[in-house]
């Protein structure tokens, strides 16, 4: 019973953090409908962003303090966000109207621009994060869970929260609802359809440096690659749970952290990854809509 509810935790991080990343593929997907298949090496960004921070504020600090902690993820979130507009401004709004293939590709060409210039920086060589914050146990019974791991929880669980409230609550919110039903109405309507996108995409890019941060936190170390992997599997999660569906890019990404974690104990680390995308095949063979059976591709 231990075993298993260790498990149990150690999944739900690692669906967390694959969610994070869903959430910004399925809040752009929601109102565009493009696959931006650079979203995984924002997330990967930000992890960088956050390590920046940590050696101009912390590396050479005696007591390394909530505040630079703090520093790091506004910052990584920040620039971040702000990385997502320039992408969108410069490599998808100027082929918004032509082929889907075409912005696809563009995606692509945006990810590997992202990920080398990283390496130009920073190099090929993995980068270790500061091991030593939050990993005092804490014992629940027979269960034991770190400090960092119970903040990963809470940030995850706050941002879930936060985007669900502002998407259904906010004028802004209810503008990419609107867009995500018909974009030209809308623009009739008086909606800043430019803006909205805009705004989309750096929420959805800020959370997901957020998550690069949390990640490197949790496993000690980053790398330029980091977000090509996980960014497929974000993109699996999104899929499960239901692309352009919000709860549903949370709900995708805990399966597939849970269905992971069990299926690598049961059959083998070395099979995690592809466990992940013979799951997503089985998803979109029977539930081509996503567990919550939803036609969520026609609205947020």
């Amino acid at each position: 019973m231990e075993i298993f509810t260790q498990q149990l935790i150690n999944g739900l991080i690692i669906g967390l953090m694959y969610a994070l990343v869903a959430l910004g593929y399925t809040m752009v997907y929601g109102i565009i409908r493009l696959i931006n298949f650079a979203h995984g090496d924002i997330f990967m960004s930000g992890a960088f962003i956050g390590y920046f921070v940590f050696v101009i504020l912390g590396f050479y600090s005696v007591h390394f303090g909530f505040l630079i902690i703090f520093l790091m993820f506004i910052v990584a979130m920040l620039v971040a966000g702000l990385l997502g507009v320039t992408v969108e401004r410069l490599a998808y709004r100027p082929l918004r109207q032509s082929a889907k293939i075409i912005v696809l590709i563009s995606s692509i060409g945006v990810s590997y621009t992202l990920e080398y210039t990283v390496r130009v920086f920073y190099g090929a060589s993995f980068l270790a994060f500061p091991s030593n914050i939050g990993q005092q146990i804490i014992h629940l019974g027979f269960l034991q869970v770190t400090y960092i791991q119970l903040f990963i929880i809470c940030i995850c669980s706050l941002f879930m929260w936060g985007i669900t409230r502002f998407v259904k609550s906010t004028l802004t919110g209810k503008a990419m609802r609107s867009i995500a039903i018909d974009q030209e109405t809308s623009q009739l309507m008086g909606i800043d359809v430019d803006k909205v996108i805009a705004v989309t995409f750096f929420i959805g890019a800020a959370i997901a440096g957020a998550g690069g941060v949390m990640f490197g936190f949790y496993y000690g170390e980053i790398n330029f690659l980091m977000g090509f992997l996980l960014g497929l599997k974000a993109f699996t999660a999104s899929i499960i749970g239901g692309i352009g569906n919000i709860p549903g890019a949370f709900v995708g990404g805990i399966v597939l952290g849970m269905l992971e974690t069990f299926g690598s104990s049961y059959l083998g680390g070395q099979w995690k990854d592809v466990f992940s995308f013979v799951v997503l095949i089985a998803v979109l063979i029977l539930m081509p809509t996503g567990l919550l059976g939803e036609k969520v591709a026609e609205r947020m």
